[in-house]
């Protein structure tokens, strides 16, 4: 139990560094035509998709990442930092560019979707994969329920409500949107009573105090009389 479930923390692990550059990852790749890269990524991502569909999670999180691995040396994003101290990612034409993104979109929305499966769910990792895809595609629905999922699970229950409302206008009448929208209201509204609740403290505090030195006062002035 506990070796499968170091196992499957390396491959969300890894999953991470697919966004970051690799020398030896890149050459590796650079040899290859662009788009026998992008259809041998679209294939891991359809294995993973299947892996999902049967609940093998851990499987399905190795084949997102795997494509996710394939695609890193086409990124020119992820590239620029180590720009003149390797080879340079090949020019993408618009078609490529799009399959690029898109499957790195699905496999980062799946990989979120995976992690949520878990029993022990890492929801900062979650809240990361989703905002990457909404960096690529701001309008995700997708991405914007499990970022809001997450970032309320984290205790932000302000930033959850934005995501999470977003959400809602795309997808009015998915259940799972609403519930975790008014837990984040609600959650919002608890805060509030007890800030209130705090205040109302620290204001009669402070009229019982005034109330104290006003009675002090006049019995003073009284015994000096």
């Amino acid at each position: 139990m506990e070796a499968g479930g170091g196992e499957e923390s390396l491959d969300v692990q890894g999953a991470a560094a697919a966004a970051e550059p690799s020398f030896s990852g890149h050459k590796q790749t650079s040899a290859k035509p662009v788009w026998t890269l992008l259809e041998e990524a679209a294939q891991m991502k359809t294995e993973g998709n299947a892996f999902y569909r049967e609940k093998n999670v851990r499987s399905a999180i190795g084949r997102y990442h795997r494509a996710l691995l394939v695609l890193r040396g086409l990124d020119s994003d992820v590239m620029t930092s180590v720009k003149g101290f390797g080879p340079e990612p090949p020019a993408l034409t618009p078609e490529q560019e799009a399959a690029l993104r898109n499957t790195q979109v699905d496999c980062y929305n799946n990989l979120a979707a995976c992690l949520l499966q878990k029993q022990s769910v890492d929801y900062a990792r979650v809240r990361e994969y989703s905002l990457r895809v909404l960096q690529w595609r701001p309008g995700d629905v997708k991405a914007l329920y499990r970022a809001g999922v997450a970032t309320l699970e984290m205790g932000d229950a302000q930033t959850a409500k934005q995501y999470l409302t977003m959400a809602c206008r795309e997808q009015p009448n998915d259940a799972n949107v609403r519930k975790h929208l008014q837990r984040a209201e609600e959650k919002l509204n608890r805060e509030l009573q007890k800030e209130r609740a705090m205040y109302r403290g620290m204001f009669s505090s402070s009229l019982k105090s005034t109330s104290r030195e006003g009675i002090n006062q006049t019995n003073r002035a009284g015994e000096g009389v």
